[in-house]
């Protein structure tokens, strides 16, 4: 199992140093990916935040730097490391216009994308953009084969219920044969399904043991009955959580404790076959030697 690295560029450490040292020390560390997320706005009057009603959006995404011009940044400061996001809200964009930025950005990298794709959460994310929240899962799957269209030989066409492309010539094509991989983000079963359906691996954020276990057999289930390697599928998972000083009573959720506790949680997610994982400690507020350490003393522990 290998480990990625979420670039500070959300919150009280966001900066354009940060970002950059951090991806230097990242790629110099070994870790597989960089990561960023796509965050519209920060509401003042919330009505929803994290799906439920009640509860705020953290403060930390307050300052969000664009997710794709933050990796074209970083992928001028690297060149080895995968630069990934997570995620970009379909929602809000146009599938070629997406689609010629990722390849832009694979371009400009070497080939290094990872392209991961999510459906978003917030109403007011939705009423700004001007879009419709319902309907969006139906939309996914024309979405990505669009993106994949454009990223395929001259000329391009694509002809669905949502999205139409006329006959074009839509370049730059991506460095990596058929575009980057998409990856997609999932919990429910009909998401975690058509996730197997049409991306190139899953996702999640581990709520809790049951139901991730229950999510990653869902998925290898779904792609072997879409004809449909499994193995050839990578499960990413993504945490909001970082390690605890001391232990935490149990239950508790999946990647949050002390060390010895983390270090367990991890060893079980490489036991169920993830493929990678990363936390997103810049929420706290840490500075980016401090999660390096932390993180490190993972690595340390796992042989990795």
């Amino acid at each position: 199992m290998e480990f990625g690295f979420a670039l500070p560029q959300t919150g009280s450490i966001a900066s354009t140093d940060a970002i950059a040292s951090a991806a230097e020390e990242a790629e110099r560390r070994g870790y597989a990916t960089v990561w960023v997320l796509e965050r519209l706005l920060r509401p003042l009057d919330q009505r929803t935040a994290s799906g439920a009603p009640g509860r705020s959006m953290p403060e930390a995404y307050a300052v969000a730097y664009d997710p794709l011009e933050t990796l074209a940044f970083v992928a001028a400061r690297t060149s080895r490391i995968r630069l990934g996001t997570s995620i970009m809200v379909v929602p809000f964009h146009v599938p070629v216009l997406l689609a010629k930025r990722f390849a832009t950005l694979d371009q400009l990298s070497g080939g290094r994308v990872v392209a991961g794709l999510g459906l978003g959460w917030s109403e007011e994310e939705f009423a700004t953009a001007n879009v419709p929240a319902r309907g969006r899962g139906a939309r996914l799957p024309e979405f990505v084969a669009a993106m994949r269209a454009a990223w395929g030989p001259d000329p391009v066409r694509f002809d669905g219920r949502y999205y139409r492309i006329p006959a074009s010539q839509i370049n730059p094509k991506p460095a990596q044969p058929g575009g980057p991989p998409v990856i997609i983000a999932a919990r429910e079963p009909a998401a975690v399904e058509r996730a197997a359906r049409i991306g190139d691996g899953l996702h999640p954020i581990p709520a809790d043991w049951a139901g991730f276990e229950r999510t990653v057999s869902l998925f290898r289930a779904a792609a072997r009955a879409a004809s449909r390697d499994p193995d050839r599928l990578p499960i990413i998972v993504r945490t909001n959580t970082t390690i605890d000083p001391v232990p935490v009573p149990e239950p508790r959720a999946p990647l949050v404790g002390s060390h010895e506790q983390v270090v367990d949680d991890l060893r079980r997610l490489a036991a169920l076959g993830v493929a990678e994982v990363f936390f997103d400690m810049n929420r706290f507020g840490l500075p980016v030697d401090e999660q390096f350490r932390r993180l490190e003393r993972l690595r340390v522990a796992l042989g990795a």
